[in-house]
């Protein structure tokens, strides 16, 4: 690439085709996100962590390649995060998400096509997702892990989901709506007990970034289905044709 293409690239892959909805609602989940530090400023990188996350799912969301390096730098902050709140379900999914992030670049610079499953392959995938949810539930009781019936969410349908957003499948976004939805009752319960004096674990500006973080991805998980359904990833993320997958 010379570099009039690599500044073309960065370019179309931060400015081009945004919709007037996109653009303001971007900018409030971005907003919210500082506003969370501005009211409770004792976790910088708790603030970080939320705005690459948002930055991170919402480039997905397009479809855009360069979702992985936000990507990578929120997974490192969030590993922080989740150690020093406990969350050993987190932390051990942080770590394969940073470890995922490259791999996912150089899947998408392949394939630029959405795929999709077939009803039949969905419903065993989603079968396995709630199986797989209890026994993280089992083993992470036994390490005393916090809140492990939400923590088995957030590893192993997280672990799920990412596989399948690597390989541009569009029923990650079912699975990270499940994730987000928990998340933000697993971050929102910590707030509330750190409020409390119930725990002293974590700290109040990292756990209340997290809720803002989680209910902001939700939003985006939710109108990422609507984009990736319709096709639009296809076309954002270069030349591709929907495929759908027994």
């Amino acid at each position: 690439m010379t570099n009039t293409q690599t500044h073309g690239w960065w370019f179309n892959q931060l400015f081009t085709n945004w919709k007037k909805f996109e653009i303001i609602y971007v900018s409030l989940l971005l907003i919210l996100q500082v506003a969370v530090y501005a009211v409770v400023p004792d976790s910088l990188i708790g603030m970080v962590s939320g705005v690459m996350g948002v930055l991170c799912l919402i480039y997905g969301m397009k479809g855009r390649k360069i979702s992985f390096i936000f990507g990578l730098v929120q997974c490192v902050a969030m590993t922080y995060i989740a150690w020093i709140s406990h969350a050993y379900g987190s932390f051990a999914m942080d770590i394969i998400y940073v470890v995922s992030q490259p791999i996912g670049w150089v899947m998408w610079g392949r394939d630029e096509a959405t795929h999709s499953f077939a009803k039949q392959t969905r419903n065993m995938i989603f079968v396995g997702a709630f199986v797989a949810w209890i026994i993280g539930w089992v083993v992470l009781a036994m390490l005393h892990g916090q809140l492990p019936y939400f923590d088995s969410i957030n590893f192993v349908v997280s672990l799920i989901a990412q596989l399948l957003y690597i390989l541009k499948f569009k029923e990650n976004w079912s699975l990270w709506i499940v994730v987000n939805i928990a998340n933000v009752i697993y971050w929102g319960t910590l707030t509330v007990q750190t409020l409390m004096g119930v725990t002293k674990i974590g700290s109040l500006g990292a756990n209340l970034s997290q809720v803002a973080l989680q209910a902001a991805l939700l939003f985006n998980a939710v109108y990422a289905t609507k984009v990736w359904a319709s096709g639009e990833a296809d076309n954002e993320g270069g030349a591709g044709a929907n495929q759908q997958t027994k």
